[in-house]
């Protein structure tokens, strides 16, 4: 199952709620907010009569999903896409390559958090993690948020979220060990998460997913649908 910060729409901007326009949310949230479909949309800048500028933002990012140089005419073929607009993105494109940093680990499924947090599987004590990720799912810090008892964690909000606030992360992940090696979640498990959802609900931070792991492997909330 892949995760989804904000899901991928086509919708037509001004049928979209204010707060959920891309240009808007990049004003308030920051541009490491939006997801890459997001960013597209505001380099298209707008659609036209047949597409909305996000239906072509889609087929834009399909497009460099599958490729990692294009060409001026690859850009055209885009339904909506027209010389200025390809050129516009094709010299963005290049300006991103030669200005990019060194890459964050990207992480979009489960298995790709799981080695994360594996070393922690071994402990005696629950220890309760958050992993932050920005609008391209990118991993800005694992953090450690508490450690409790032998089979019981004490878990607040506040200690969840603080690295996240600070960091302007778009999402988080939690998750934590099981020492006896069941990963079966608690009562207490779904209670935490349920509150946790609704902390990060508030906040504007969406919980993505909870990883119960031990040192055999790992269970996901959602992948259960228990989340």
């Amino acid at each position: 199952m892949k995760y989804f910060i904000t899901q991928p729409t086509e919708q037509r901007i001004k049928e979209m709620a204010v707060c959920d326009r891309p240009r808007e949310r990049m004003i308030l949230r920051g541009a490491e907010a939006l997801c890459d479909q997001e960013l597209l949309a505001i380099l298209i800048g707008s659609g036209n009569k047949e597409r909305s500028v996000n239906a072509i933002a889609k087929d834009l990012m399909e497009l460099l999903d599958k490729k990692a140089v294009v060409t001026n005419d690859e850009l055209m073929n885009i339904s909506g896409l027209g010389t200025a607009k390809a050129t516009l993105i094709g010299a963005a494109l290049e300006l991103g390559r030669r200005r990019l940093p060194p890459k964050r680990r990207q992480i979009s499924t489960p298995s790709e958090i799981y080695p994360l947090v594996q070393h922690y599987a071994s402990r005696m004590q629950e220890h309760f993690l958050s992993i932050c990720l920005n609008g391209a799912h990118e991993v800005l810090s694992v953090n450690v948020c508490s450690v409790g008892l032998v089979n019981r964690t004490l878990v607040h909000p506040r200690e969840v979220f603080t690295e996240a606030v600070r960091q302007r992360a778009t999402a988080i992940v939690v998750a934590h060990n099981h020492p006896s090696g069941n990963l079966e979640p608690s009562m207490e498990d779904k209670d935490v998460t349920r509150r946790l959802r609704q902390a990060g609900d508030i906040l504007g931070i969406k919980i993505l997913d909870h990883l119960i792991f031990g040192e055999e492997g790992f269970l996901s909330m959602l992948e259960g649908n228990l989340f």
